[in-house]
């Protein structure tokens, strides 16, 4: 009955949802561009972040290799980036949460994340969260801690200053946009930590957020990243 006073849409095409479908119809699910890279321990998502990683990391320092996972790859001129921007933009917390309970299966069934105990959220500024009422990165992290069987801890990873929006910074820029940015609020026993947020464009936030991990927790602590879309060159 809804669906007749609120016809539902899906994401990518418009097209109105039978009763059967959810956020994508059917002909647009079965071409979801799924990245399947949460299949491989290394893979080029992850292989870009530890590149990114090593620039920064001190002669001799110990650094263990970052496992990386998204759901699907976003491109500007394709119509499946309206899946990530509908939760960032939209407000759609429906559908963020069930891509990224998908995203969230699929990692589940992978040895090499089966250990992650806890998933970190990448913080908004309390400013930015205030205005548009959400964190996006929250919503993911809260179905990928449920499908891992692992402890969500919001609150833990600051921001401590307000930055620019990184949408339209080269990669040189976003990494001194964010840089230093990040604090963690106390120190806890993990193992294996998940960084999560909603778009893996260069890894600069998330880069930033993995350092001010790390420096509070040491070296022996796994720390990896997933997020909902991996933007492809």
């Amino acid at each position: 009955m809804m669906d007749l006073v609120m016809p539902r849409e899906c994401l990518v095409c418009g097209r109105q949802l039978g009763v059967q479908e959810q956020h994508l119809c059917i002909w647009c699910a079965a071409d979801l561009p799924e990245t399947h890279n949460w299949e491989r321990p290394h893979n080029p998502m992850a292989d870009q972040f530890n590149a990114l990683l090593e620039r920064g990391r001190q002669e001799g320092e110990p650094m263990q290799y970052a496992f990386a996972a998204a759901l699907l790859f976003y491109h500007h001129e394709n119509p499946y980036k309206h899946i990530p921007r509908a939760l960032k933009y939209g407000g759609n917390i429906s559908a963020g949460r069930f891509f990224a309970a998908r995203l969230g299966s699929q990692m589940a069934r992978q040895a090499h994340f089966a250990d992650i105990d806890t998933v970190l959220p990448v913080p908004l500024h309390w400013w930015r969260q205030w205005r548009r009422g959400y964190n996006q990165a929250e919503v993911i992290a809260a179905r990928l801690a449920d499908a891992l069987h692992a402890t969500l801890r919001t609150g833990e990873l600051v921001r401590i200053r307000r930055t620019r929006s990184q949408t339209s910074l080269d990669a040189e820029a976003r990494e001194k946009n964010v840089q230093g940015v990040f604090t963690l609020r106390h120190a806890f026993p993990a193992r294996h930590i998940l960084l999560v947020d909603d778009t893996f464009t260069t890894g600069a936030t998330l880069a930033a957020c993995y350092n001010a991990v790390r420096s509070a927790l040491g070296p022996s602590v796994r720390i990896s990243i997933a997020t909902l879309a991996v933007v492809q060159a």
